[in-house]
């Protein structure tokens, strides 16, 4: 496979420049690295972005994920590697990042999970990072960069 084009957003170095901003803004959050990186990895499942599972996975590794949570976040509803809060954060980016896939495209049941683990100021970090993630799925699917190109 051959990348279409660079990514825009190294195209234009402000806009790289404001998404890191965005991203690193989570990650000062109070949310565990280790859950915004199976977030991360979730949603770039989800939307087919080779690019950032492959990145992704690799930097969940630095944080100090497991390969058995690793392999797993794509059904982690039935594999026992992960935390109430965790789930809640796996949910709420799966309803995220699926929005057009049901009328109420965040349910109140997936929210108040969420809510009920993580404050506004965490649930807030949890969102930025899910909403970073899907601007770069759908730079780097449109554009298709290749996986492991990133360095």
């Amino acid at each position: 496979m051959q990348p279409r084009m660079k990514n825009p957003a190294m195209i234009n170095p402000d806009a790289m420049k404001a998404i890191l901003a965005l991203d690193k803004s989570a990650k000062n959050g109070p949310v565990p690295l280790t859950t915004l990186e199976l977030v991360h990895l979730r949603a770039s499942q989800i939307n087919g972005c080779s690019f950032c599972v492959d990145s992704g996975s690799r930097h969940a590794k630095k944080a100090g994920e497991t390969d058995e949570r690793l392999f797993a976040v794509a059904a982690w509803r039935e594999a026992p590697y992960f935390t109430e809060a965790e789930r809640a954060a796996l949910a709420l980016t799966e309803a995220v990042t699926r929005l057009s896939d049901r009328t109420d495209p965040v349910p109140d049941e997936v929210w108040d999970e969420a809510a009920r683990h993580y404050d506004e100021e965490a649930l807030a970090a949890l969102l930025l990072s899910i909403a970073t993630t899907n601007v770069f799925n759908r730079l780097n699917v449109t554009t298709r960069q290749v996986a492991g190109s990133w360095g």
